[in-house]
Protein backbone atom coordinates (compact mmCIF):
# COMPACT_ATOMS: atom_id res chain seq x y z
CA UNK A 1 0.00 0.00 0.00
CA UNK A 2 1.43 3.41 -1.01
CA UNK A 3 2.02 6.22 1.51
CA UNK A 4 -0.90 8.37 0.16
CA UNK A 5 -3.21 5.36 0.40
CA UNK A 6 -2.12 4.71 3.98
CA UNK A 7 -2.72 8.34 4.89
CA UNK A 8 -6.19 8.31 3.33
CA UNK A 9 -7.01 5.02 5.03
CA UNK A 10 -5.99 6.38 8.44
CA UNK A 11 -7.96 9.58 7.93
CA UNK A 12 -11.06 7.53 7.08
CA UNK A 13 -10.44 5.30 10.09
CA UNK A 14 -10.22 8.25 12.49
CA UNK A 15 -13.36 9.91 11.10
CA UNK A 16 -15.52 6.79 11.10
CA UNK A 17 -14.30 5.75 14.55
CA UNK A 18 -15.12 9.12 16.03
CA UNK A 19 -18.64 9.02 14.59
CA UNK A 20 -19.15 5.51 15.95
CA UNK A 21 -17.97 6.54 19.39
CA UNK A 22 -20.36 9.50 19.49
CA UNK A 23 -23.21 7.14 18.61
CA UNK A 24 -22.23 4.99 21.58
CA UNK A 25 -21.95 7.91 23.99
CA UNK A 26 -25.21 7.07 25.72
CA UNK A 27 -24.64 3.33 25.97
CA UNK A 28 -25.55 1.60 29.24
CA UNK A 29 -21.86 0.77 29.74
CA UNK A 30 -21.35 4.39 30.82
CA UNK A 31 -21.87 3.47 34.48
CA UNK A 32 -18.83 3.04 36.67
CA UNK A 33 -18.03 -0.37 38.16
CA UNK A 34 -19.40 -1.26 41.54
CA UNK A 35 -17.45 -1.09 44.78
CA UNK A 36 -14.56 -3.46 45.26
CA UNK A 37 -13.70 -4.61 48.78
CA UNK A 38 -10.27 -3.01 49.05
CA UNK A 39 -8.77 -0.01 50.81
CA UNK A 40 -8.83 3.26 48.89
CA UNK A 41 -5.67 5.31 48.51
CA UNK A 42 -7.31 8.26 46.78
CA UNK A 43 -10.83 8.37 48.13
CA UNK A 44 -13.64 6.60 49.85
CA UNK A 45 -16.30 5.36 47.48
CA UNK A 46 -19.47 7.23 46.81
CA UNK A 47 -22.44 5.06 46.01
CA UNK A 48 -22.95 4.15 42.37
CA UNK A 49 -24.77 1.54 40.37
CA UNK A 50 -23.03 -1.78 39.92
CA UNK A 51 -22.95 -2.97 36.29
CA UNK A 52 -21.87 -6.32 34.95
CA UNK A 53 -18.35 -7.50 35.66
CA UNK A 54 -17.97 -8.24 31.95
CA UNK A 55 -17.28 -5.65 29.24
CA UNK A 56 -20.22 -4.46 27.12
CA UNK A 57 -20.87 -6.02 23.74
CA UNK A 58 -20.51 -2.66 22.01
CA UNK A 59 -17.65 -0.29 22.77
CA UNK A 60 -16.10 2.66 21.01
CA UNK A 61 -14.00 1.94 17.93
CA UNK A 62 -11.89 5.10 18.08
CA UNK A 63 -8.42 4.03 16.99
CA UNK A 64 -9.62 0.96 15.10
CA UNK A 65 -12.40 -1.62 15.03
CA UNK A 66 -10.45 -4.24 17.00
CA UNK A 67 -10.08 -1.86 19.94
CA UNK A 68 -13.86 -1.91 20.28
CA UNK A 69 -13.95 -5.68 20.66
CA UNK A 70 -14.07 -7.37 24.05
CA UNK A 71 -11.15 -9.50 25.16
CA UNK A 72 -7.47 -9.46 24.26
CA UNK A 73 -6.46 -8.07 20.89
CA UNK A 74 -2.99 -8.93 19.58
CA UNK A 75 -1.53 -10.12 16.29
CA UNK A 76 0.63 -13.07 17.24
CA UNK A 77 2.96 -14.36 14.55
CA UNK A 78 6.33 -16.03 14.17
CA UNK A 79 8.90 -14.12 16.20
CA UNK A 80 6.31 -12.27 18.29
CA UNK A 81 6.56 -13.08 22.02
CA UNK A 82 3.50 -14.51 23.72
CA UNK A 83 1.66 -12.16 26.07
CA UNK A 84 2.08 -12.84 29.80
CA UNK A 85 -0.67 -15.20 30.92
CA UNK A 86 -1.17 -13.88 34.44
CA UNK A 87 -2.55 -10.40 33.63
CA UNK A 88 -5.77 -10.03 35.62
CA UNK A 89 -6.66 -6.40 34.86
CA UNK A 90 -10.13 -5.66 33.54
CA UNK A 91 -8.62 -3.43 30.89
CA UNK A 92 -5.13 -2.62 29.58
CA UNK A 93 -3.26 -1.26 26.60
CA UNK A 94 0.33 -1.27 25.29
CA UNK A 95 1.17 1.48 22.79
CA UNK A 96 4.11 3.15 21.10
CA UNK A 97 4.10 6.68 22.53
CA UNK A 98 5.60 8.24 19.41
CA UNK A 99 4.04 6.44 16.44
CA UNK A 100 0.76 5.89 18.29
CA UNK A 101 0.60 2.22 17.28
CA UNK A 102 -1.32 0.04 19.74
CA UNK A 103 0.72 -3.16 20.04
CA UNK A 104 -1.85 -5.04 22.11
CA UNK A 105 -4.94 -4.30 24.18
CA UNK A 106 -7.58 -5.87 26.39
CA UNK A 107 -11.03 -4.23 26.58
CA UNK A 108 -9.34 -0.96 25.64
CA UNK A 109 -12.56 1.09 25.48
CA UNK A 110 -14.31 -0.35 28.55
CA UNK A 111 -15.66 2.63 30.48
CA UNK A 112 -14.48 2.21 34.06
CA UNK A 113 -13.91 4.42 37.07
CA UNK A 114 -10.49 6.05 36.53
CA UNK A 115 -9.41 7.06 40.08
CA UNK A 116 -6.51 9.52 40.24
CA UNK A 117 -5.20 8.66 36.78
CA UNK A 118 -7.84 11.23 35.76
CA UNK A 119 -5.46 13.83 37.20
CA UNK A 120 -3.46 13.45 33.96
CA UNK A 121 -6.35 15.10 32.12
CA UNK A 122 -6.62 17.69 34.90
CA UNK A 123 -2.94 18.56 34.51
CA UNK A 124 -3.02 18.54 30.71
CA UNK A 125 -5.96 20.97 30.84
CA UNK A 126 -4.71 23.39 33.52
CA UNK A 127 -0.91 23.33 33.41
CA UNK A 128 -0.56 26.01 30.71
CA UNK A 129 -2.77 28.46 32.62
CA UNK A 130 -0.56 29.48 35.54
CA UNK A 131 3.19 30.21 35.64
CA UNK A 132 4.90 27.96 38.17
CA UNK A 133 6.00 30.97 40.24
CA UNK A 134 2.44 32.24 40.80
CA UNK A 135 1.58 32.38 44.51
CA UNK A 136 -1.81 31.70 46.05
CA UNK A 137 -3.02 32.08 49.62
CA UNK A 138 -5.43 29.29 50.49
CA UNK A 139 -8.84 30.24 51.87
CA UNK A 140 -11.39 27.80 53.36
CA UNK A 141 -13.56 27.90 50.23
CA UNK A 142 -10.66 26.50 48.18
CA UNK A 143 -10.84 23.20 50.06
CA UNK A 144 -14.62 22.90 50.11
CA UNK A 145 -15.89 19.69 48.57
CA UNK A 146 -12.74 17.61 49.01
CA UNK A 147 -14.08 14.08 49.39
CA UNK A 148 -13.90 12.20 52.68
CA UNK A 149 -10.94 9.84 52.79
CA UNK A 150 -9.17 11.62 49.93
CA UNK A 151 -5.43 11.39 49.51
CA UNK A 152 -3.97 14.72 50.65
CA UNK A 153 -0.61 16.44 50.36
CA UNK A 154 -1.26 18.51 53.49
CA UNK A 155 -2.33 21.96 52.34
CA UNK A 156 -3.30 24.33 55.16
CA UNK A 157 -5.72 27.23 55.13
CA UNK A 158 -4.22 30.75 55.29
CA UNK A 159 -0.89 29.48 53.97
CA UNK A 160 0.62 30.61 50.68
CA UNK A 161 1.81 28.13 48.06
CA UNK A 162 3.34 28.51 44.63
CA UNK A 163 1.76 26.80 41.63
CA UNK A 164 4.95 24.72 41.49
CA UNK A 165 4.24 23.48 45.03
CA UNK A 166 0.66 22.63 44.15
CA UNK A 167 1.57 20.60 41.07
CA UNK A 168 4.15 18.64 43.04
CA UNK A 169 1.33 17.84 45.47
CA UNK A 170 -0.87 16.66 42.59
CA UNK A 171 1.70 14.43 40.91
CA UNK A 172 3.68 13.04 43.84
CA UNK A 173 1.05 12.65 46.55
CA UNK A 174 -2.04 12.62 44.32
CA UNK A 175 -3.32 15.37 46.60
CA UNK A 176 -7.01 16.07 46.10
CA UNK A 177 -6.53 19.16 48.26
CA UNK A 178 -4.01 20.50 45.73
CA UNK A 179 -6.42 19.73 42.88
CA UNK A 180 -9.19 21.70 44.57
CA UNK A 181 -6.95 24.71 45.22
CA UNK A 182 -5.85 24.79 41.57
CA UNK A 183 -9.49 24.37 40.51
CA UNK A 184 -10.45 27.33 42.71
CA UNK A 185 -7.76 29.40 41.00
CA UNK A 186 -9.29 28.30 37.68
CA UNK A 187 -12.76 29.64 38.45
CA UNK A 188 -14.01 26.74 40.55
CA UNK A 189 -14.62 23.01 40.31
CA UNK A 190 -17.63 23.34 38.00
CA UNK A 191 -15.68 25.40 35.47
CA UNK A 192 -12.68 23.10 35.70
CA UNK A 193 -14.81 20.00 35.11
CA UNK A 194 -16.38 21.63 32.05
CA UNK A 195 -12.95 22.49 30.64
CA UNK A 196 -11.68 18.97 31.29
CA UNK A 197 -14.64 17.43 29.45
CA UNK A 198 -14.10 19.85 26.58
CA UNK A 199 -10.40 18.98 26.40
CA UNK A 200 -11.17 15.25 26.54
CA UNK A 201 -13.47 15.65 23.54
CA UNK A 202 -10.76 17.57 21.67
CA UNK A 203 -8.34 14.70 22.32
CA UNK A 204 -11.00 12.24 21.03
CA UNK A 205 -11.11 10.66 24.46
CA UNK A 206 -14.79 9.95 23.99
CA UNK A 207 -15.12 7.28 26.69
CA UNK A 208 -14.47 9.89 29.36
CA UNK A 209 -16.98 11.78 31.46
CA UNK A 210 -15.52 13.99 34.21
CA UNK A 211 -17.57 14.71 37.33
CA UNK A 212 -14.83 15.46 39.87
CA UNK A 213 -11.47 16.90 38.72
CA UNK A 214 -9.45 14.79 41.17
CA UNK A 215 -10.79 11.37 40.11
CA UNK A 216 -12.71 10.87 43.37
CA UNK A 217 -15.44 8.26 42.89
CA UNK A 218 -18.63 9.84 41.58
CA UNK A 219 -21.68 8.52 39.71
CA UNK A 220 -21.09 8.46 35.93
CA UNK A 221 -17.43 9.43 36.24
CA UNK A 222 -15.70 7.11 33.78
CA UNK A 223 -12.78 6.80 31.43
CA UNK A 224 -10.98 3.94 29.68
CA UNK A 225 -7.49 2.54 29.26
CA UNK A 226 -7.49 4.00 25.76
CA UNK A 227 -8.46 7.49 26.93
CA UNK A 228 -6.03 7.51 29.85
CA UNK A 229 -3.27 6.67 27.38
CA UNK A 230 -4.34 9.61 25.20
CA UNK A 231 -4.16 11.91 28.25
CA UNK A 232 -0.66 10.72 29.08
CA UNK A 233 0.53 11.08 25.50
CA UNK A 234 -0.84 14.62 25.26
CA UNK A 235 0.45 15.64 28.68
CA UNK A 236 3.94 14.38 27.93
CA UNK A 237 4.22 16.99 25.19
CA UNK A 238 4.38 19.58 28.00
CA UNK A 239 7.70 20.22 29.71
CA UNK A 240 6.22 20.82 33.15
CA UNK A 241 4.08 17.67 32.90
CA UNK A 242 7.14 15.57 32.11
CA UNK A 243 9.14 17.05 34.96
CA UNK A 244 6.45 16.76 37.63
CA UNK A 245 5.46 13.22 36.66
CA UNK A 246 9.09 12.01 36.77
CA UNK A 247 10.02 13.61 40.11
CA UNK A 248 10.67 10.99 42.77
CA UNK A 249 10.72 13.23 45.86
CA UNK A 250 10.51 16.90 46.76
CA UNK A 251 10.25 19.31 49.67
CA UNK A 252 6.73 20.63 50.34
CA UNK A 253 5.98 23.76 52.42
CA UNK A 254 4.75 23.06 55.93
CA UNK A 255 2.66 25.07 58.35
CA UNK A 256 3.80 28.41 59.73
CA UNK A 257 4.45 28.18 63.47
CA UNK A 258 6.15 30.20 66.17
CA UNK A 259 9.51 28.98 67.37
CA UNK A 260 10.80 29.13 70.93
CA UNK A 261 11.72 32.77 70.44
CA UNK A 262 8.20 33.66 69.31
CA UNK A 263 9.28 34.19 65.69
CA UNK A 264 7.09 32.80 62.91
CA UNK A 265 8.89 30.17 60.85
CA UNK A 266 7.75 27.86 58.13
CA UNK A 267 9.45 24.55 57.65
CA UNK A 268 8.96 21.89 55.00
CA UNK A 269 8.50 18.16 54.77
CA UNK A 270 9.45 15.59 52.18
CA UNK A 271 6.91 14.05 49.84
CA UNK A 272 7.58 11.01 47.69
CA UNK A 273 6.02 9.88 44.45
CA UNK A 274 3.52 7.08 45.02
CA UNK A 275 4.22 5.67 41.53
CA UNK A 276 6.04 2.51 42.63
CA UNK A 277 7.65 1.84 39.25
CA UNK A 278 9.34 5.22 39.70
CA UNK A 279 10.10 5.19 43.43
CA UNK A 280 10.24 1.45 44.11
CA UNK A 281 8.86 -0.56 47.02
CA UNK A 282 9.66 -3.67 49.04
CA UNK A 283 8.17 -5.94 46.37
CA UNK A 284 8.52 -3.72 43.27
CA UNK A 285 11.79 -2.63 41.66
CA UNK A 286 12.20 0.71 39.92
CA UNK A 287 11.54 -0.04 36.25
CA UNK A 288 14.51 0.78 33.97
CA UNK A 289 13.76 3.85 31.86
CA UNK A 290 10.62 4.85 33.76
CA UNK A 291 9.54 8.47 33.25
CA UNK A 292 6.14 8.71 35.02
CA UNK A 293 3.16 9.05 34.63
CA UNK A 294 0.28 8.65 37.18
CA UNK A 295 -1.29 6.10 39.49
CA UNK A 296 -4.64 5.94 41.24
CA UNK A 297 -6.72 3.83 43.62
CA UNK A 298 -10.32 4.19 44.75
CA UNK A 299 -12.92 1.76 46.02
CA UNK A 300 -14.88 1.80 42.76
CA UNK A 301 -11.89 1.89 40.42
CA UNK A 302 -9.55 -0.44 42.20
CA UNK A 303 -5.95 0.29 41.25
CA UNK A 304 -5.23 2.13 38.01
CA UNK A 305 -1.94 3.20 36.44
CA UNK A 306 -0.46 4.70 33.29
CA UNK A 307 3.31 4.58 32.83
CA UNK A 308 5.80 5.68 30.18
CA UNK A 309 9.19 4.03 29.66
CA UNK A 310 12.07 4.70 27.26
CA UNK A 311 14.45 1.89 26.38
CA UNK A 312 16.75 1.54 23.40
CA UNK A 313 15.23 4.45 21.51
CA UNK A 314 11.68 3.12 21.94
CA UNK A 315 9.10 4.91 24.12
CA UNK A 316 6.11 2.85 25.25
CA UNK A 317 2.96 3.73 27.16
CA UNK A 318 1.11 1.13 29.23
CA UNK A 319 -2.20 1.63 31.02
CA UNK A 320 -3.62 -0.97 33.43
CA UNK A 321 -7.05 -0.69 35.06
CA UNK A 322 -8.37 -2.68 38.02
CA UNK A 323 -6.38 -5.92 38.38
CA UNK A 324 -8.59 -8.65 39.82
CA UNK A 325 -5.70 -10.19 41.76
CA UNK A 326 -5.77 -8.87 45.30
CA UNK A 327 -1.99 -8.69 45.73
CA UNK A 328 0.12 -5.82 47.06
CA UNK A 329 1.24 -3.50 44.22
CA UNK A 330 -0.41 -5.81 41.66
CA UNK A 331 -1.12 -2.95 39.23
CA UNK A 332 2.61 -2.17 39.01
CA UNK A 333 3.59 -5.82 38.68
CA UNK A 334 1.18 -6.33 35.77
CA UNK A 335 2.30 -3.06 34.17
CA UNK A 336 5.93 -4.15 34.37
CA UNK A 337 5.10 -7.47 32.69
CA UNK A 338 3.33 -5.65 29.86
CA UNK A 339 6.30 -3.30 29.43
CA UNK A 340 8.61 -6.33 29.28
CA UNK A 341 6.43 -7.81 26.56
CA UNK A 342 6.08 -4.51 24.70
CA UNK A 343 9.81 -3.90 24.33
CA UNK A 344 10.34 -7.47 23.12
CA UNK A 345 7.43 -7.20 20.67
CA UNK A 346 8.11 -3.68 19.35
CA UNK A 347 9.05 -3.84 15.69
CA UNK A 348 7.86 -7.44 15.40
CA UNK A 349 4.13 -7.30 16.11
CA UNK A 350 1.55 -5.87 13.72
CA UNK A 351 -0.47 -3.19 15.58
CA UNK A 352 -4.15 -3.74 16.37
CA UNK A 353 -5.04 -0.04 16.31
CA UNK A 354 -3.66 3.41 16.95
CA UNK A 355 -3.81 6.35 19.33
CA UNK A 356 -5.71 8.97 17.38
CA UNK A 357 -4.61 12.63 17.12
CA UNK A 358 -6.67 15.51 18.54
CA UNK A 359 -9.79 16.55 16.60
CA UNK A 360 -8.28 19.91 15.68
CA UNK A 361 -5.08 18.39 14.33
CA UNK A 362 -3.97 19.70 10.98
CA UNK A 363 -2.77 17.65 8.06
CA UNK A 364 0.77 18.97 8.33
CA UNK A 365 3.11 20.25 11.00
CA UNK A 366 5.30 23.37 10.85
CA UNK A 367 8.98 22.56 10.60
CA UNK A 368 10.89 23.31 13.76
CA UNK A 369 7.84 23.60 15.99
CA UNK A 370 8.92 24.19 19.58
CA UNK A 371 8.08 22.86 23.00
CA UNK A 372 5.98 25.58 24.62
CA UNK A 373 4.20 23.22 26.96
CA UNK A 374 5.75 24.85 30.01
CA UNK A 375 3.19 26.35 32.35
CA UNK A 376 2.45 29.98 31.70
CA UNK A 377 3.28 29.63 28.03
CA UNK A 378 7.05 29.93 28.40
CA UNK A 379 8.61 28.75 25.18
CA UNK A 380 11.58 26.41 25.14
CA UNK A 381 12.65 25.18 21.73
CA UNK A 382 13.59 21.54 21.56
CA UNK A 383 14.55 19.99 18.28
CA UNK A 384 16.65 16.90 17.82
CA UNK A 385 18.79 15.41 15.09
CA UNK A 386 17.27 14.72 11.72
CA UNK A 387 17.67 11.01 12.30
CA UNK A 388 15.22 11.14 15.21
CA UNK A 389 17.57 9.12 17.42
CA UNK A 390 17.44 10.18 21.08
CA UNK A 391 20.22 12.18 22.67
CA UNK A 392 20.87 11.81 26.40
CA UNK A 393 21.72 14.87 28.45
CA UNK A 394 22.08 15.39 32.18
CA UNK A 395 19.38 17.52 33.81
CA UNK A 396 19.54 19.13 37.23
CA UNK A 397 16.73 18.21 39.57
CA UNK A 398 14.99 21.22 41.07
CA UNK A 399 13.41 19.20 43.88
CA UNK A 400 16.25 18.15 46.13
CA UNK A 401 18.35 16.43 43.47
CA UNK A 402 16.46 13.13 43.51
CA UNK A 403 13.81 13.15 40.79
CA UNK A 404 14.73 14.23 37.29
CA UNK A 405 17.99 12.84 36.00
CA UNK A 406 18.08 12.33 32.25
CA UNK A 407 16.55 14.10 29.24
CA UNK A 408 15.86 12.35 25.97
CA UNK A 409 15.44 14.64 22.97
CA UNK A 410 14.70 13.41 19.49
CA UNK A 411 13.17 14.36 16.13
CA UNK A 412 11.14 17.41 15.23
CA UNK A 413 8.58 18.32 17.89
CA UNK A 414 5.00 18.38 16.79
CA UNK A 415 3.26 20.89 19.04
CA UNK A 416 -0.14 19.86 20.37
CA UNK A 417 -0.89 23.38 21.63
CA UNK A 418 -0.60 24.68 18.06
CA UNK A 419 -3.02 22.01 16.83
CA UNK A 420 -0.40 20.70 14.42
CA UNK A 421 -0.26 16.93 14.06
CA UNK A 422 0.35 14.77 11.06
CA UNK A 423 -1.62 11.54 11.34
CA UNK A 424 0.91 9.48 9.42
CA UNK A 425 4.15 10.53 11.15
CA UNK A 426 5.92 10.00 14.45
CA UNK A 427 5.13 12.23 17.41
CA UNK A 428 8.38 12.44 19.44
CA UNK A 429 8.34 13.14 23.16
CA UNK A 430 10.80 16.03 23.64
CA UNK A 431 13.06 16.18 26.68
CA UNK A 432 11.56 12.99 28.07
CA UNK A 433 12.93 12.66 31.56
CA UNK A 434 13.50 9.46 33.46
CA UNK A 435 14.91 8.41 36.78
CA UNK A 436 18.64 7.72 37.07
CA UNK A 437 19.47 4.11 37.96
Amino acid sequence: MSAPQKTARRALLVTSAALTSFALATAPAFAAPGPKPSASASSSASASASPSATPPAKMSTVGGARLGQAGTQVNLASGVPVLPKDISARSWIVADAESGEVLAAHNAHWRLAPASTLKMLFADTLLPKFPSTTEHKVVPADLAGVGAGSSMVGIKEDETYTVHDLWLGVFLRSGNDAVHVLSAMNGGVKNTVAEMNEHAEELQALDTNVVSPDGYDAPRQVSSAYDLTLFARSGLQKKDFREYSSTVSAKFPGETKKNKKGKKVRGSFEIQNTNRLLSGDSDVDVYPGIAGVKNGNTTNAGATFTGVVEQGGKVLLVTVMNPEKDEHNEVYKETAKLFDWGFKAAGKVEPVGELVPPKGAQASAPAGANDSGQAGGASASASGPASGKPMAAAVEDGSGGIGIALAITGGVLVLLAAGAFLVNRRWPLPDLVRRRH
